[in-house]
């Protein structure tokens, strides 16, 4: 096995670097700013164009994300970070006790709040709750920003783009 292990690195690196394509400047200015506009840094980004081949049209937060546990207004930096996102749909994702009226309110920066899937819904339940919270938003160009384990279930079930950990989009 340890015989031609050079050369087959070697043919592995140069047929990578064959199926990554060279983006012209421009392109990879436009995607930074693109990026910049989505609170994202642009490794992120370029790894979530790459997976799925689309922009991103909308943020899932799920409210242990956002911190807003109780009703009650949300932290301030996580306000300002949703407030600061252009040309990107923001969906809430309201965690019991927690309403999605509760989310709303906490955080008006939101263009929607549905209530979250239960931690042990079945499969088929959270697939239709995060379908719902969509509506006609195409479901592998939105992003789940999470903050527990059951939450990163959730992009499988609904079938979505990528799962960012909180600490990663807010930290």
């Amino acid at each position: 096995m340890q015989q031609g292990a050079g050369w087959r690195l070697h043919c592995w690196r140069a047929a990578r670097a064959a199926l990554l394509p060279t983006l012209p400047l421009e392109v990879v200015r436009t995607r930074v700013r693109r990026a910049g506009e989505l609170g994202l840094d642009y490794r992120t980004y370029a790894s979530v164009r790459a997976a799925t081949g689309h922009d991103v049209v909308a943020f899932l937060f799920s409210s242990n994300a956002l911190r807003v546990l109780r009703p009650g207004p949300a932290p301030q930096d996580r306000a300002a970070r949703l407030a600061a996102i252009r040309a990107c749909g923001r969906i809430g994702l309201a965690a019991a006790p927690l309403t999605p009226g509760d989310l709303a309110a906490a955080l008006p920066a939101l263009d929607a709040a549905w209530s979250a899937p239960g931690p042990f819904a079945p499969f088929a339940g959270m697939r239709d709750g995060l379908r719902a919270a969509l509506g006609a938003l195409p479901p592998d160009r939105v992003i789940l920003v999470g903050d527990t384990a059951l939450e990163r279930e959730w992009t499988v079930a609904g079938r979505l783009a990528w799962y960012l950990p909180a600490e990663r989009y807010f930290g």
